[in-house]
């Protein structure tokens, strides 16, 4: 790791499903699902020096620096980091939360994957060793696939992920959020008592099926424990230009995809009227290159 004059600014973008399939139980209470996953413009910023004390430290600000516990996944990350591949010296992070926290986005694991590929980076693994994937996958099942930040299916848990979608191209997307959090346990729970757990099998399906005539099969359930996104998830679906609307992961965030940013523009604007308090972003879902997700490079 480097030492004197080390610093790093690190990018966590968000995380979409722009599907969700959940195949079953497993014996140990897990989900098996397949979902095609995509990211976001929208992200988190962590910002990483050397400590001057002898233990890890986390400042958190942006909007939404006041819905975190500061015991929260980037500390778990260093941690187990340092137990599974080598030493690292006290790191002082500041975290701007620009995520909504709790809304079906993988800001947490969006976080802790940033912090992994910083790591990985100073013992020179890509972010897709096999080692590193090991440890994201045991601290969530969202981290895995964010450690690149580029679409693809993910499977099982989340800990199998297809070939990244290459073809994957720039999608104008509004991202709508009621100003709520959704335990994604909760959600689960009232899927189970639903019984809607389906059994087909999880083909591999053409990336524009998976965008525009997938599902998510959490949305039911969502709308039970948290009402506030049925309306959100109508009022998407009516504006000019959509191309349909879906919720993402377990909730509350909903989005709607368009051809254009024309078309992005108006309808943001246009549900800004019907919605005026709610939390929205009106922008872009893209590949992410690895040089973008460091834009400061770590210096000696």
């Amino acid at each position: 790791m480097a030492e004197a004059g080390f610093s790093a600014t690190l990018i966590a973008p968000a995380k979409l499903n722009l599907s969700l399939t959940v195949l079953g139980k497993r014996r140990d209470g897990l989900h098996d699902l397949v979902s095609l996953v995509a990211f976001a413009d929208l992200h988190d910023v962590l910002s990483v020096t050397l400590s001057d004390t002898t233990t890890d430290q986390l400042t958190l600000a942006g909007p939404f620096a006041g819905s975190l516990d500061r015991d929260n996944l980037v500390l778990k990350a260093i941690s187990t980091f340092r137990n599974a591949i080598g030493p690292i010296p006290p790191l002082s992070i500041t975290l701007e939360k620009k995520i909504p926290v709790a809304a079906g986005l993988g800001g947490g694991s969006a976080d802790a994957a940033a912090i992994l590929r910083l790591l990985a980076r100073q013992y020179g693994l890509a972010a897709m060793d096999p080692s590193v994937q090991a440890i994201a996958a045991g601290l969530g099942a969202d981290i895995p696939v964010c450690l690149d930040s580029r679409c693809r299916y993910m499977r099982g848990t989340g800990t199998t992920l297809d070939p990244e979608e290459s073809g994957f191209a720039y999608h104008p997307a509004l991202l709508v959020n009621p100003g709520i959090a959704v335990p994604t346990g909760s959600v689960f729970s009232a899927l189970a008592a639903e019984q809607k757990i389906v059994t087909a099998a999880s083909g591999r399906h053409s990336l524009a099926n998976g965008i525009v005539d997938g599902r998510n099969d959490l949305e039911t359930p969502a709308i039970a424990v948290a009402p506030e996104i049925g309306p959100v998830l109508s009022a998407l679906s009516d504006l000019p230009g959509a191309l349909g609307a879906r919720l993402s992961g377990s909730g509350a965030t909903c989005f709607a995809l368009f051809d254009s940013d024309m078309e992005l523009d108006k309808a943001a604007e246009q549900f800004r009227q019907i919605y005026p308090a709610y939390w929205i972003h009106a922008g872009t879902l893209r590949n992410w290159d690895k040089d973008s997700l460091f834009p400061k490079i770590p210096m000696c």
